[in-house]
């Protein structure tokens, strides 16, 4: 099973819509461009593991659950 791109970045761009933050804060806490994390919400790029830690330590979840909700995602 491969792991598809845009599937990350919409379980992610839900999660954080829901918490109601901005890409704005979140690329800011995560420490990466807005641009980037733009690109890994529309599927355009993957995240390293370390981006991906990253971006979760920002949502204030834990990396393993929202690898969960992206598994979930994909069943």
């Amino acid at each position: 099973m491969l792991l598809d791109a845009s599937l990350v970045g919409r379980v992610i761009q839900d999660y954080r819509e829901s918490k109601g933050l901005s890409q704005e804060v979140v690329s800011g806490l995560a420490d990466i461009g807005r641009t980037h994390l733009s690109a890994i919400e529309r599927g355009a790029r993957k995240p390293t593991l370390e981006t991906f830690f990253r971006i979760s330590e920002a949502l204030g979840i834990r990396p393993s659950e929202l690898m969960r909700m992206i598994e979930d995602a994909m069943d």
